[in-house]
């Protein structure tokens, strides 16, 4: 199943850094077949506030994207985002194509939720 790595970026300081990260992440991507799907842009906000500029990077699955981000190539350029950009990165599970809204009714319900 697809994973993804979503990064909501703000207040980023394009400056020197940035572009060196910009620069050399697609090559920290490749040997884990990620590849960009949405690159920040003009997002049309249709409820409530924009929570900064959205990334999303497709990976075969999520075993895939965490070897990517845990890997020794982007640890070495992360920290020129870290100190450039607030940031929030998760890593999420796609669904099948088949999937439903009501799909989630029959999941186990997470210890947060139980709580």
């Amino acid at each position: 199943m697809k994973s993804y790595a979503i990064g909501i970026l703000r207040d980023v300081a394009m400056g020197p850094p940035i572009v060196r990260y910009l620069e050399r992440i697609d090559s920290t991507l490749a040997p884990y077949g990620g590849r960009f799907v949405i690159h920040g842009g003009d997002a049309q906000v249709l409820e409530g506030t924009s929570l900064g500029d959205v990334i999303v990077i497709e990976f075969p699955n999520r075993a895939s994207a965490a070897q990517w981000y845990h890997s020794p190539a982007y640890q070495e350029i992360l920290p020129l985002r870290v100190a450039n950009a607030t940031s929030t990165i998760l890593l999420l599970d796609g669904v099948d194509a088949d999937h439903r809204a009501t799909d989630v009714l029959r999941r186990p319900l997470t210890a947060q939720e139980a709580a």
